[in-house]
Order: structure tokens, then C-alpha cells, then sequence
């Protein structure tokens, strides 16, 4: 009797990705900056930020090239006072530390553009500014929180309305990337789709070195990273709306940019092997396990193609005569996952293909299977 060994991996095998991200309130920032007196870098000086609001002392010593660092330093406005190696009061004015999108505030001064104990008038308009950032900053952070909360409580509701306001408030890419994920998880797929292609657009940006509406200096290797997760997240929305071919073009390209790109080959070889593209599957499932060898699921699906692949022919025994390479990726998938979810299945296809099961596979205990 002929036998046909055909199992149809489902969607469910396809891993999600971007389900959300959580963020800490931002309370604390790192400065830096060089003192210099007339161009030159003035060495041994104290630089001392004294908070406005609460009094709070921070003091730091500058190096032979006048550069000073400070990590640590609470948000807001300050007295920075430059003080020479005599002990001389050189120059004070008022500063800033806010860290906005994760910079590194630069407090830099050129202690001859004063007089000691002076300080620069501040003009309204500037004012106004610091009062608008401090606004945002503040409002930010109850966005943040109120986002954290819901998604700990699985609300992906109340989560996607305070991501929909936070990309308003900061179009970061990082946002619209959680946004996508949790719009997956309310199943709404397009809104998804949309989400990420704008969060791909913004990341594009600062993978090339270009900080989105002026912000902070992007970190061009983390947006590119964030590039490959987004398309591979976005080829799951795709699918989820039945538009494979768009779904595989989004993945692929997810392969070649994300730095750990064995889901997006997976995926590519679940899609391709239930599509019927077994050559494509194939490759797919080929990179999906050279990425990531431990992978018991990738081998479930090779062994799946390669059995696909046959022509039908029986041998003399009334067996299935299969490519080279099945039986060995089915037990490989019984080495790796023996009491999985397709272990009964893999089973069936090694007794129809009259392969010899692989026994000596140990549990964690330490027990033979």
C-alpha cells in the first residue's frame, strides 16, 4: 500500500516577535564636557553642579586634557561652578541635565567668555523652552509608566493607547516597535504592518547616522538590529492577513539584516513548506539550522520537505524512498525534543520510511529514551 507522509506545519509554529518592550522612567543621566581658558584645556579644575531645586552637590576634576565626566546625575536645573587647582572661583553659570532620548548632556565651558561668579542672562524664550522640555520629560514618563503597568497586566489595550501617545509625543523607533507588537496581540495585523513600517522608516534614519526630528545621536548598529526584528515581526503580521508573498519578502530581508536571523529563516521555511515551495523550504530550513542548530522544529520541517520531495516510489519492503538526509533530520528532532509536540508524528515518518529510530537520545535526567 502506498503511504503518503505529508504533515502540514501550521502558523502556530511561526514564533512571534516584538510583543512589546518594557521601559524604565528615566530619573538619571551621564554628563561630560571640557573646561578651557582661552582655547586651552585647563587641567585639575573642580567642576561643581549644585542642584537648584534641592541643594544636591555633584563634584568632579577635570584630566590633563580638561575633560570631566559625571554618570548619575538626577534630572534638572543646576548651578555649575568652575573652580581652579588655587581654589579660585573662575566661572558660574546655570546648566541643564535632562538626557533627553538617552544623550549624554555636554556641559563644556570656555571659562574666559566670563567674569567669576557670573553668569549668562537667559533670555525668555529660552525659558520657555526649558519649562516645554520639562513638560514633555514629565509627561513622558507617566506615559512610560502607565505603558509598563498595562503591559505587565496583559491590557493590551490601555498599552497600545499610551504607545499611540508616546510616538506623538517622541517618534522613536523603538516605540513604534513595541506598538506593532501589541497590536499583534489585540490582532489588529494592518494596524501592526503600518506600525513597524514606520518604525522601520525612522530606524533607517538612524542606522545611517541621522537622529529622527533632531533628537539624540542614534546608535546606528542597535536601529539596524531593530531594522531585521521589525521586518521579521512585520512578515508574521503579513501572514497573519494571508498576504504570504508579502510576508516572505518582509522575512527575507529580515534574514539579511537581523544579526540573529534564525527565526526569520524558520519562518521563511514554514511559510515556503506550506505554500508547497519545497526547494525554497528547503534552503530556508538549511540556514534556519546552521542559525541556530539546537532548534528541535527546524529539523521537524526538513525532515517534513525531504519527504515532500520524494517522487512517491516504493522500495521492495513497501517503504517511502526519501532524499538522503531525512531520516537523519527526523531523528535529529528526537535527539533535541523527544517528548515534543511532533515526536508522535516524526515517529510515524521514520516507521513509513522503514528508517531505524534512534533510541539512545537521554532525557534531562540523565535517562535513556
Amino acid at each position: 500500500m502506498k503511504t503518503r507522509l505529508i504533515y502540514i506545519v501550521t502558523a502556530a509554529l511561526l514564533l512571534a516577535m516584538g510583543a512589546g518592550t518594557a521601559w524604565s522612567q528615566a530619573t538619571s543621566g551621564k554628563i561630560k564636557g571640557t573646561i578651557t581658558e582661552g582655547g586651552k584645556p585647563l587641567a585639575n579644575a573642580q567642576v561643581v553642579l549644585t542642584s537648584l531645586g534641592t541643594g544636591k552637590t555633584y563634584k568632579m576634576k577635570t584630566d590633563k586634557d580638561g575633560s570631566f565626566s559625571g554618570v548619575g546625575i538626577t534630572f534638572g536645573d543646576y548651578e555649575e561652578e568652575i573652580i581652579s587647582e588655587a581654589g579660585d572661583k573662575l566661572f558660574k553659570k546655570q546648566a541643564r541635565v535632562m538626557g533627553e532620548g538617552g544623550a549624554v548632556d555636554d556641559l563644556s565651558i570656555e571659562v574666559s567668555g566670563g567674569t567669576a561668579g557670573g553668569q549668562p542672562k537667559v533670555t525668555k524664550e529660552q525659558i520657555e523652552k526649558i519649562k516645554a522640555e520639562n513638560a514633555k520629560a514629565t509627561n513622558m514618563n507617566a506615559l512610560i509608566n502607565l505603558y509598563n503597568t498595562a503591559k505587565a497586566a496583559q491590557n493590551w489595550a490601555d498599552a497600545e493607547t499610551a504607545l499611540t501617545q508616546m510616538v506623538t509625543v517622541e517618534p522613536r523607533w523603538e516605540f513604534y516597535q513595541a506598538l506593532g507588537g501589541i497590536q499583534m496581540n489585540l490582532k489588529k495585523y494592518q494596524e501592526s504592518v503600518d506600525s513597524y513600517e514606520k518604525g522601520i522608516q525612522i530606524a533607517q534614519e538612524a542606522a545611517a547616522g541621522k537622529a529622527a526630528g533632531g533628537g539624540s545621536a542614534p546608535d546606528p548598529a542597535k536601529a539596524k538590529a531593530g531594522i531585521g526584528q521589525m521586518l521579521g515581526a512585520e512578515g508574521n503580521s503579513y501572514l497573519k492577513l494571508n498576504k504570504q508573498p508579502e510576508a516572505i519578502a518582509a522575512l527575507t530581508k529580515s534574514a539579511e539584516m537581523d544579526p540573529n536571523p534564525g527565526t526569520a529563516f524558520f519562518n521563511l521555511c514554514a511559510i515556503q513548506y506550506n505554500t508547497g515551495n519545497m526547494q525554497a523550504a528547503g534552503a530556508a530550513c538549511d540556514k534556519a539550522i546552521a542559525a541556530d542548530p539546537a532548534k528541535a522544529d527546524a529539523y521537524f520541517i526538513k525532515g517534513s520537505v525531504l519527504i515532500g520531495m520524494s517522487d512517491g516510489k516504493l522500495d521492495p519492503s513497501g517503504h517511502l524512498i526519501v532524499p538522503v538526509g531525512t531520516k537523519e533530520a527526523l531523528n535529529k528532532y528526537l535527539e533535541l525534543a523527544p517528548e515534543g509536540g511532533h515526536a508522535s508524528d516524526v515517529k510515524a515518518m521514520l516507521e513509513g520510511i522503514g528508517a531505524k529510530m534512534e533510541t539512545s537520545f537521554k532525557d534531562k535526567g540523565g535517562k535513556k529514551k
